[in-house]
């Protein structure tokens, strides 16, 4: 016990010593964690739960970590939620899903129990701290070869829901063989006995490549239409909304959240009591297996975000304003002037947990944007900016790290021996155009080795950065092209979280 004891002390000052692991971004005690699961409002706490190997910073046998918070940045680790059974249904982990709660007010955790298909379980405690499994698991089996339901509908991944009196589970595909994207519908009066209804929704081509799948699926109501969050094990975190009409789901508008060299890979909403859409998601890491077992964790959760109908029905994003109660040292700059082709160190202003609040008029600068994590000779920078002639938001990692391991897949599949993985990019980049006479405004929030760009409440992207100089810390502003006014400049100091 006391051999044990130790091992856990000098994990903990050993991770407390990592450069690159998050001060005020949600992160497992230890470990690995993976895909957000089953974000839930209960009873005054919001809780997650995630994909969770808790014996090491690896996927393995995973289970369900589960964390709660009265304010969405405070953070009470909790007990792990669900374990696979060794002789159970889930007996080779208890894969992705999500949360609901039925029609009698009991939560509901909806998972995919591997090998034998989706599976249930129920808690009634006001924490949410023990969940009995359903007796009649796997509730929806895994079709056998040979079975009438052979080939017409994979399990994986469920998300689960309640309509007018009905449950419906929508289900992955998760092998699209070259057909892209899809889900499957199932419905149920009493969450016992399930009825397979169709194909939920199909992709369109233009929108996704054949390769890519509907994974971890989250469905609900968006103004006067639906979104269909979900992530492709090739492409990273994305969306439809669209409308449903007879159990059937048309999307009319995509976009993603994660683009090549992206690493958002597992996205979950709630909705609170202030009717509020509050979206999570899995920043999975860049450091490499060896490297992410040595440091003792890997993956961490981005800053939670709001989601509401914008302009045209398209998607408004922000960060939460409970955030505000982390900053510290205020400091503000007034306008300043970059000419054109040229870099405006900002002095007084530096750090690797920051929050930055940025407007500029790029008046006739091709591309205006900030840089962060710079070290003093540029040998080390990270470069946010807006590329208004490409209409783009972009992230240059081409000079984030002196790591010469430290490289950006075009492609962020789990299946590494694929081809397409060995294809690698130094800039991740998200459509966005400013409208004639439009500044950009920007909220960047900096969390050592991740990054968080948002763009006029309409676009972010999320980036991982390892800078491997403790120089590396300064702040410069630039634009190419032309000239541009940086109109204002607010930064904070962020203060850790309590976890």
């Amino acid at each position: 016990m006391e051999a044990r004891i130790r091992a856990a002390g000098a994990l903990t000052a050993a991770l407390a010593r990592d450069p690159h692991r998050p001060a005020y971004h949600f992160t497992p005690p230890a470990a690995w964690m993976n895909d957000i699961n089953g974000a839930l409002y209960w009873k005054g706490r919001y809780h997650i739960f995630y994909q969770y190997n808790p014996h090491g910073a690896y996927w393995h046998l995973i289970q369900w970590g589960h964390a709660s918070s009265t304010d969405l940045v405070h953070w009470v680790h909790h007990p792990v939620a669900l374990i696979p059974d060794a002789d159970g249904p889930d007996r080779k982990g208890c894969f992705s899903g999500g949360a609901l709660v039925s029609k009698e007010g009991v939560p509901v955790l909806i998972y995919y129990g591997n090998p034998d298909g989706l599976c249930l379980a129920r808690s009634s405690d006001d924490l949410l701290i023990e969940w009995t499994k359903d007796p009649g698991n796997p509730v929806i089996p895994e079709p056998e070869e040979g079975s009438a339901d052979f080939g017409r509908y994979t399990m994986h991944d469920p998300c689960g829901w309640l309509a007018n009196g009905q449950y419906y589970a929508a289900v992955n595909n998760r092998d699209p063989k070259g057909r892209g994207d899809a889900a499957f519908l199932f419905k149920s009066e009493d969450l016992c006995t399930w009825e397979y209804v169709d194909v939920f929704y199909q992709s369109r081509r233009p929108w996704t490549e054949g390769g890519e799948d509907c994974a971890v699926p989250d469905f609900f109501p968006f103004g006067d239409r639906h979104i269909l969050l979900f992530c492709s094990h090739l492409q990273g975190s994305q969306y439809y909304i669209g409308e449903v009409r007879d159990e059937r789901f048309f999307p009319e508008i995509h976009g993603r959240m994660s683009w090549e060299g992206g690493h958002l890979g597992g996205p979950r909403t709630l909705l609170d009591p202030n009717g509020r859409r509050v979206f999570f998601d899995w920043v999975r890491e860049l450091r490499g297996n060896d490297r992410e077992r040595e440091s003792g964790w890997s993956g961490a959760m981005t800053v939670p975000r709001l989601l509401s109908p914008g302009p045209g029905g398209h998607l408004q994003i922000d960060p939460v304003p409970e955030l505000e109660v982390l900053r510290l040292d205020a400091r503000r700059h007034g306008s300043i002037e970059v000419s054109a082709d040229s870099e405006v160190a900002v002095e007084g202003i530096g750090g690797d947990c920051l929050e930055l609040a940025i407007e500029i008029d790029p008046r006739e600068a091709r591309e205006v944007g900030v840089k962060v994590r710079r070290s003093p000779g540029g040998e080390e920078e990270t470069a946010v900016s807006c590329d208004v002639a490409a209409a783009v938001l972009r992230v240059d990692v081409s000079r984030s790290s002196l790591d010469r391991e430290i490289r950006y897949t075009r492609y962020r599949s789990l299946q590494p021996h694929l081809p397409e993985c060995e294809q690698y990019v130094t800039a991740q980049e998200g459509p966005f155009e400013l409208a004639p006479g439009e500044p950009l405004v920007l909220r960047i929030f900096l969390d050592r080795s991740i990054l968080e760009v948002f763009a006029n409440r309409r676009q972010c992207v999320t980036q991982r950065i390892y800078p491997t100089r403790t120089d590396s810390t300064g702040i410069s502003l630039f634009a190419r092209g032309g000239a541009a006014r940086f109109k204002s400049l607010q930064a904070w100091n962020l203060a850790p979280t309590r976890m």
